[in-house]
Parts: C-alpha cells; structure tokens; sequence
C-alpha cells in the first residue's frame, strides 16, 4: 500500500512537521508498506482555478505532486491549527484533486499549545467525508508537539509513544480493510 503523509504547514521550521517525519519512520521501520511526506513547504500551490483530475491535466510544475496524490492508497493528514481550522495551505492541495473515494484518511494535529490542534481535527473530521474519504476513527491529538518531538522527528517524550502506537495500529487497521476490499471488488 502506498501512504502520503501530507504535512500541512507551509512554515520552514514547522514543528507540525516533526511528527510527519515521526510517523513517516515508524511506519517505515514497523511495515512494509511505502510512505513518503508531502510536505506543504516544498509546494507553492496558486488559489484553486480548476480541478486537475488526471496526472496529466495538472501544470507541468505540479505533475510530480499529482502522481503521487493520485497515486496512493491512503493518506495521513498532519496540520497545525491555525485560528480554530487546519491550515489553509492543506486546504488548497486538496481542493486542487477530485474527490478521494473511499480512501483511508488519518488525521493528525499538532500544536504546542495545550489543546494540540483539537479545533483544526473536528474540522478534519467533517472535511473527510466531503472528499468522499474515510477517516480512522482514532486521531492523534499532539499536545506541547515541540515537547514531545525533535527537530528530527524523533520522539522525546515516551509517556506519548501509546498514542502514536495506537493511532499507526488503527489507521493500519482501517486502510488495510479498504485498500484489500477495493482490491477485491
């Protein structure tokens, strides 16, 4: 199975980004399956005009994106919360593909604040279904993210591994039964 973490900070020095770069290695060391980071960062994506719907109907600039967007199986939502919402920048990627039919979705949030993106992940949960996803139900909520994680992604604060443990094992749990049904059918 093909994953995306899609990292939705645009922001350089991220720490949303640590735990994208977390799960990204605990699934690699833990699976089999491949995973890889989107990284909001490293696109500068213009204001939706059109939907691109094929690899080859988005701008040449962003076919490399497109591919893997259309390419994967699931997909891991990591964002900050910016004023009660996830992050414009994860938004707009979205926007720009055709819906996701009955593809896995994790959600996971960040924040250094005490709520750790709580806000940003009921809006994640609504936003889901509107691409015709399907989200794991078990969130991973990331309090004092820069307490718990490196600049590295690696995590600094044991007492949340359960957490992180527990969510790869849902997620899992999810997108196997959907990549295998659709396999199937």
């Amino acid at each position: 199975m093909k994953i995306e973490i899609i990292s939705g900070s645009p922001r350089i020095n991220s720490v949303t980004r640590r735990v994208a770069m977390h799960l990204k290695n605990q699934i690699k060391e833990t699976t089999e399956h491949e995973v890889d980071i989107i990284d909001m960062k490293d696109w500068t994506i213009p204001p939706v005009q059109s939907v691109w719907v094929s690899v080859d109907k988005a701008p040449a600039e962003f076919q490399p994106l497109a591919k893997r967007i259309f390419d994967a199986d699931a997909y891991i939502l990591v964002t900050p919360e910016y004023n009660g919402s996830y992050s414009p920048a994860l938004k707009n990627l979205l926007d720009h593909f055709p819906k996701r039919n009955h593809k896995p979705f994790g959600i996971v949030t960040a924040s250094p604040g005490a709520m750790g993106g709580m806000r940003a992940s009921q809006q994640l949960l609504q936003l889901v279904p509107a691409l015709f996803g399907i989200a794991s139900p078990y969130l991973l909520i990331t309090p004092a993210v820069d307490k718990k994680f490196n600049e590295h992604g690696e995590l600094i604060d044991e007492s949340f591994q359960n957490a992180v443990h527990n969510f790869i094992t849902e997620f899992f749990w999810l997108a196997e039964k959907l990549v295998e049904e659709k396999v199937s059918i």
